[in-house]
């Protein structure tokens, strides 16, 4: 544990020395947030700020997880093929969220990059071919799901596979989702790490846990920048590497019947938009026009319009979710 603390913080400290320069690069291509058009009015302001920050997350975890296990990987060890599960889940969905981001910044769709069909044609396949790939490689927890309070995990065999790429995908979409005002993905995703961190280490599973605490020191140097008012912002490239890497570690560690308690506030954004869309289809069908369940989706615009200022929004849902991560620990012990 000592030595992922330390790593959490040497994270840190390349990615905040970076982050200068990132953002230079970034406003020198003009890589700049466009903002929806009937997105709340505040929010404005933000138009021009450079996105694609999450490079400044996914590049320092890469170098310096690839750094520590060299070793394992030029040996082909079961932790070096281990390591690999979450490194190519983020780096894929990174470069998909790259991809979403530029088109977004040519203007594409008002601002809002590929739709969501057409990133599914890509994320689908790509997320299923991993899930088949952590099954044949017989990873640890690969094929089972722990269960509170039964001590012995069950072996699902390859109905595994659809629910782990359900799991992967879900879990990247619900933080792109959840990644919408100054500074609430990132540290949203950083406590869900610390949490999932400490399951691993409860399962001895080492180089999980620097790897997760190695995306919380990451994610720390991004809320340096993030902060309200931002300086930039992670965009896809962020959102959907995090959440999809979180998914991952989630099925490494066999407890990921815990990732909707541990990753609460994600789940209730997607739910809020799931049933906002669902609830005008029907009020539409049904009276003839449709009506909202909420103010607005996802949910953190709701209690925007709801009155709360920004910063409130973030740090409510940040208590949330820190109460959930460790609900979500404390279960996995029961």
């Amino acid at each position: 544990m000592d030595r992922a603390l330390i790593l959490a913080s040497i994270s840190f400290l390349l990615a905040v020395v970076w982050g200068p320069l990132l953002i230079r690069i970034l406003r020198h291509y003009r890589i700049g947030k466009r903002i929806r058009i009937n997105g709340p009015s505040g929010h404005r302001t933000k138009l021009g700020t450079p996105t694609m920050g999450g490079l400044m997350i996914v590049v320092p975890v890469v170098l310096i997880t690839l750094a520590l296990n060299i070793y394992n990987l030029l040996g082909r060890t079961v932790i070096g093929l281990s390591i690999l599960v979450p490194l190519g889940v983020m780096l894929v969905y990174a470069v998909i969220g790259a991809t979403d981001d530029i088109a977004g910044v040519r203007g594409m769709r008002r601002g809002e990059g590929y739709s969501a069909w057409r990133k599914l044609l890509w994320e689908v396949p790509l997320t299923l071919s991993i899930a088949v790939g952590m099954l044949v490689m017989r990873l640890q927890f690969a094929g089972q799901v722990g269960v509170p309070g039964v001590r012995l995990a069950v072996d699902l065999g390859w109905a595994w596979v659809p629910i782990a790429a359900f799991i992967i995908l879900g879990s990247a979409n619900a933080v792109n989702l959840t990644d919408g005002l100054d500074g609430l993905a990132g540290i949203i995703v950083a406590s869900a790490f610390v949490a999932y961190g400490v399951i691993a280490l409860l399962q001895e599973q080492v180089y999980l846990v620097h790897f997760c605490f190695t995306m919380v020191g990451a994610c720390f140097a991004f809320l340096w920048y993030n902060a309200h008012p931002a300086q930039m912002f992670m965009g896809d490239t962020g959102s959907l590497a995090l959440g999809a890497t979180l998914g991952a570690v989630a099925l490494m560690t066999g407890q990921w019947l815990l990732l909707p308690v541990v990753a609460l506030i994600p789940v209730a954004e997607t739910l809020a938009v799931i049933l906002q869309v669902l609830y005008f289809k029907y009020t539409r069908r049904r009276f003839g026009q449709g009506r909202r369940l909420f103010k607005m989706s996802p949910l953190h615009h709701h209690f925007e319009l709801l009155g709360w200022s920004e910063t409130q929004v973030v740090q409510r849902f940040w208590l949330v979710g820190l109460l959930a991560a460790m609900a979500g620990v404390a279960l996995a012990l029961w």
